[in-house]
């Protein structure tokens, strides 16, 4: 250290020389003022952007949580309060661009997905260079303000009270973290709450990186020895295979699951087989959360097996899947079409449909949809009239996948009010009155759908398979809940009727021949579809009848839980599912 008299003395005026320009030290006051100048701005920017109070809340204690520990680290306040401010800008600028340019906004695992893979880093400023330019350049702003406010700042805070401070913050946070419900599934594909989702991701992310990969599985070491999965490169029918028509009945379930429910039981024939009986399917969400029985469906997964992540696990399973059910019915010489309610950005749907095998996907916008919620007719007459161009012209048998949307909520007015239709007996709550009036529509256009089938195609034959999707909201009330309650807030075990629905197995002009238990879970219907149809098991699809048959239906579930991990370690293990 030098004692020449120009440095006393630069020193004694609070001017930093080694900058390019002159640095003045602020003045205590000047520093407590610019702090909880920050401060104030942050609150208020995270109120405005981070929805209800307990997400507000949550946001507002985690940073407040990271600002004391860098406190505690540094002593500075000053550089806590811009270091904290600069992490809500970054995470709010990432999340914004990267729900541009792929429809989801920032999860905590992205950084270990991105940063910890020179392939997958490099993949990513390849093909999204500009974002990622503008994300370095946020960061470098943030880097030189930080290092300014660390030269200019005179405050040092006792790192005792710091500490407190950091142990106050760190439980409410962690209190406030605890009381909230599932998040929406639709949270990472929507604008704001930015913030406190990215939060919210750390634990989950933690879990998967202490697991190893996305999708739970046994240890190489403790998985049980099977058969090697062979992926199916080709499939040859020993006759004809039927087309096959399968039906996603949005926020459809049998009004059988409650006695005490009044209605027309004409309605249950809608729900009964060909074989006379009334299936449940066991699904994964309550009232909302289709992505995550599409996901099942499609691939023969079990969303509750990808632990915190299951929210969204159609994006993140993306292109990581190749023996997913329309994939598999290509390789049996099928043509694959997909009659969609939403428009193809929903939610990054047409990336998922695309890679497991649904190339060919009619949007609404591409159906002509004039509403959000049409009726199954209009997608069945949508699907009869691609049919008839189908068969005109090829003799390859036909996959076509149709949602249908008119059971959605809300059930505050009634739908197609016109039609005369049955609905709930007497002292029916509304809601549920409107949603029996659905059913049985969805009842007549079902009836529809068949009878052109048997008359506009006298030649062809015809597996149909429909399921119900979820529970609709309205049933919370028959649930024990009240008319208040969200989705995410009905909370009720996996054995629950609430998360039951059913599926159903026709055939027009062919005898399906298939085998289920009464309950069966959501990851085993493309098995039984295709065992329906009279088509080859794949070796994957061969292991989930075993398990079926093992575990009486159940999969995440099973009281023989090693097998159905260590079919896990062999997806994994032989290349059919990439969980990483």
């Amino acid at each position: 250290m030098t004692d020449s008299p120009s440095a006393s003395s630069s020193t004694r005026e609070g001017i930093h020389r080694r900058w390019p320009f002159a640095v003045r030290t602020l003045s205590p006051a000047s520093s407590y003022a610019l702090s909880a100048l920050l401060a104030l701005a942050l609150t208020s920017w995270l109120a405005w952007t981070e929805g209800p109070p307990t997400t507000v809340l949550l946001a507002i204690l985690v940073c407040a949580t990271t600002g004391t520990l860098i406190v505690l680290l540094t002593r500075r306040l000053l550089l806590a309060a811009v270091l904290t401010v600069a992490q809500v800008v970054l995470v709010t600028t990432i999340s914004a661009l990267k729900l541009k340019y792929m429809n989801m906004v920032l999860h905590a695992y992205d950084i270990a997905y991105y940063l910890m893979s020179s392939t997958n880093l490099n993949f990513l400023v390849a093909n999204y260079g500009r974002p990622v330019l503008a994300a370095a350049l946020v960061v470098m702003l943030a880097t030189l303000i930080a290092v300014l406010a660390w030269r200019v700042d005179p405050i040092r805070i006792p790192r005792s009270v710091a500490a407190i401070l950091l142990l106050v913050f760190a439980t409410g946070a962690t209190m406030a973290g605890l009381s909230l419900a599932e998040r929406r599934h639709s949270l990472f594909g929507y604008k704001g709450m930015y913030v406190s989702s990215f939060y919210r991701s750390w634990a989950e992310t933690f879990e998967t990186l202490m697991r190893g990969q996305l999708m739970e599985a046994a240890a190489a070491s403790a998985a049980l020895e099977l058969p090697r999965l062979q992926p199916k490169e080709n499939c040859a029918p020993q006759s004809a295979p039927p087309h096959i028509i399968l039906i996603h009945h949005e926020s459809a379930v049998q009004p059988s699951l409650f006695p005490t429910l009044q209605y027309d039981r004409q309605l249950d024939d809608f729900f009964r087989s060909d074989d006379g009986h009334t299936y449940r399917l066991r699904v994964e969400t309550y009232g909302g959360a289709s992505v995550l029985t599409e996901f099942s469906v499609m691939t023969g997964l079990s969303s509750y097996s990808f632990g915190g992540m299951r929210l969204f696990v159609q994006r993140l399973m993306t292109g990581k899947i190749t023996e997913t059910l329309p994939n598999i019915l290509k390789k049996c010489g099928y043509r694959n079409v997909m009659f969609y309610p939403m428009l193809r950005s929903f939610t990054g749907a047409e990336r998922f449909f695309r890679s497991v095998g649904l190339s060919d996907l009619r949007d609404a916008r591409d159906q002509g949809a004039k509403r959000a919620d049409e009726r199954d007719r209009f997608y069945y007459d949508n699907a009869l009239d691609e049919m008839a161009r189908h068969f005109a012209t090829s003799r390859a048998p036909l996959f076509t996948f149709i949602e249908t949307m008119a059971g959605h909520w809300p059930y505050d007015l009634p739908y197609e009010p016109h039609m005369a239709v049955p609905g709930g007996g007497a002292g029916t709550h509304p809601e549920m009155h409107e949603v029996l009036r659905r059913l049985w529509l969805s009842r007549l256009d079902y009836q529809h759908l068949v009878g052109e089938l048997e008359r506009r195609f006298p030649g062809e034959r015809f597996l149909i398979v429909r399921y119900g999707d979820h529970h609709p909201m309205a049933t919370r009330m028959l649930l024990g809940y009240n008319e208040g309650t969200e989705a995410e807030d009905v909370l009720v075990g996996r054995s629950s009727v609430g998360y039951q629905t059913f599926f159903v197995i026709n055939g027009v002009r062919f005898e399906p021949q298939f085998s289920s238990p009464d309950i069966l879970d959501v990851p085993y219907l493309g098995t039984v579809l295709l065992e329906a149809a009279g088509l080859p098991l794949s070796d994957a699809h061969a292991g989930r009848k075993r398990l079926k048959i093992l575990c009486d239906g159940l999969w995440f579930d099973c009281p023989k839980r090693e097998h159905i991990l260590s079919f896990h370690r062999q997806l994994l293990d032989d290349g059919i599912v990439s969980a990483r």
